[in-house]
């Protein structure tokens, strides 16, 4: 199959079409390279440097490749600065987004696999969460996603639109191989963030909150490997054959994760100590959030490779000591 992969360049995307690649599919990438780095795509997989939103230039790409299907990453993902600047959310991760369904429709291609997120739920009333959990979302960049898959039910409904919207959890890790991985700027996620310090790329590590009600008082968070993400992405293409097809799933490992316990697997997997500075809780941060994933796992077949958190942290570790200045050099 013929798969555009928008914001292919990014860190989930590339991981994507490298699997993709490995599932026997040709990948073609569509990226603004705003977030993404052409140094992590493989020799041959054609890039076109667009924005989602060009119809022009997406329907050029549609055509000339042949394409089936599209997947889409290319979401602005900074919960905070969502808060601080909603619009940029909403210009981007809906607008743009519509821009792209309205050229695949006019092209004819009418399969979609949504990169979506655990923040259309907010704070849930009860854990874990479920495709059925009531979705509330407390920031825009939830909300942008949310307002997204009422778009595609919609679209469904209307046009025939075959998708599926994945709602994952924290991606974290790299390739196995270690030639591809995380490279944000700025980075936000807590695992690289935590081996930077070990790494002295940054002085310490600053954690927000040790009162919680959970078991050492630190939050927890379902973390899942990316591979693991991209993998139940490509699972979905055979379900997406019948017309006004609209599918839902979370994906997560189920197996909460505390902060503390990340800092724990980073020391034992690197052998150094991580520098921390404690700090008051941030406004929004939910004590514990971890999905259940057993819709997916059962439609879809999908397996969680990497299930303990020392395996995910592995695969980060490898990428971040052979890259210290990421895809830059």
């Amino acid at each position: 199959m013929n798969v555009l992969v928008v914001g292919g360049a990014g860190y989930i995307g590339s991981h994507c079409v490298r699997q993709l690649i490995a599932a026997g599919h040709r990948p073609v990438v569509l990226d603004n390279l705003v977030f993404g780095h052409k140094g992590a795509l493989p020799p041959g997989v054609p890039l076109y440097e667009a924005d989602l939103g060009n119809e022009d230039a997406v329907a050029m790409v549609l055509r000339k490749e042949s394409i089936d299907l599209v997947m889409h990453f290319a979401a602005f993902a900074y919960v905070g600065e969502s808060v601080n600047d909603p619009l940029k959310y909403y210009f981007n991760n809906c607008v743009a987004t519509y821009h792209l369904l309205r050229t695949m429709l006019k092209v004819g291609v009418r399969k979609f696999v949504f990169s979506s997120t655990c923040a259309t739920f907010g704070v849930p009333a009860s854990l874990p969460i479920t495709e059925t959990t009531p979705q509330s979302p407390i920031n825009p960049y939830g909300q942008t996603k949310l307002d997204m898959e009422h778009a595609l039910k919609a679209l469904a409904h209307a046009h025939g639109l075959s998708f599926a919207a994945f709602r994952y959890f924290n991606a974290a890790g790299a390739a196995e191989d270690g030639s591809i991985g995380e490279d944000h700027d700025p980075e936000s996620h807590l695992i690289p963030l935590a081996i930077y310090a070990v790494q002295g790329r940054t002085k310490e590590l600053s954690i927000f909150g040790t009162d919680y009600p959970t078991p050492d008082g630190t939050c927890l968070r379902d973390y899942v490997h990316v591979d693991d993400l991209s993998r139940a992405h490509i699972a979905v293409f055979d379900k997406l054959d019948k017309p006004g097809t609209s599918l839902f799933y979370n994906l997560g490992t189920g197996k909460p994760t505390s902060v503390r316990e990340i800092i724990d697997a980073v020391e034992k997997v690197t052998g150094r100590k991580v520098p921390v500075k404690f700090g008051p809780r941030r406004a929004g941060d939910p004590p514990s959030l971890y999905a259940d994933s057993t819709k997916a796992k059962a439609e879809l077949g999908w397996k969680v490779k990497f299930d303990t958190i020392e395996a995910i942290v592995e695969t980060a570790w490898r990428w971040h000591r052979d890259h210290p200045n990421g895809y830059k050099g």
